[in-house]
């Protein structure tokens, strides 16, 4: 059911597979298997899907009638969801993982061109003032950045790390905004071999008063 419904959903949207698979970040084939019974997508693409199309889980795979059951996300108008994540695990791509703790919206416009987004909750105080723990920090998804721009990074297994990343002489730095923490340094090789990558750059902070 959840096939017939999505190919429904995405024909009346105005839709074609590539265009989706653009939104969603993800191959026009990809959304082929969903549509014709093959794979199914992950929880957290599941609550995507159904925000983007302002309906329900439940209707979205068929276990409902009701397209706005009591599941269904509350959008405001021109604006989409992004997932609000408590940890990056390593080697997951951010559109599998299913530990969410929570949602933010974001203005649409941002996700034009295929851009994605996600949010991390921010746990300590090494990037304060700035940041404070307990904020929620959107980030744009990406395996680039600039110097000095505020990023999530995946180093080695462990999980993500909040720093600023800077490059120097010797390699990249991930610069705790907190003077009491250290600053990381990576060797050009350190970067390949562990490695170290961008997972995101920061574009938002959300904070609670």
């Amino acid at each position: 059911m959840f096939s017939v419904r999505l190919k429904e959903l995405r024909e009346k949207a105005g839709y074609s597979q590539a265009q989706l698979a653009m939104k969603l970040g993800v191959r026009q084939s990809t959304v082929g298997m969903w549509e014709n019974g093959a794979n199914r997508p992950q929880n957290a693409r599941l609550e995507t899907l159904a925000s983007m199309f302002g309906v329900s889980t439940d209707y979205l795979l068929g276990r409902s009638n009701d397209k706005g059951g009591d599941d269904a996300p509350h959008v405001s108008p021109g604006a989409v969801r992004v997932p609000v994540l408590g940890t990056i695990p390593a080697g997951i791509p951010i559109e599998a993982i299913e530990d969410i703790i929570d949602w933010e919206e974001i203005p649409q416009e941002w996700a034009r061109g295929g851009r994605e987004f996600f949010g991390l909750k921010i746990s300590g105080d090494s990037m304060s003032p700035r940041y404070e723990s307990g904020d929620v920090v959107i980030f744009r998804r990406t395996d680039v950045c600039e110097s000095g721009q505020d990023c999530a990074v995946m180093v080695n297994s462990d999980d993500a790390t909040f720093k600023r990343v800077k490059y120097g002489p010797k390699g990249l730095m991930l610069v705790p905004l907190n003077p009491e923490y250290e600053t990381r340094v990576f060797s050009p090789d350190e970067v390949q071999r562990l490695p170290v990558r961008v997972v995101g750059v920061a574009v938002q902070i959300r904070r609670d008063i």
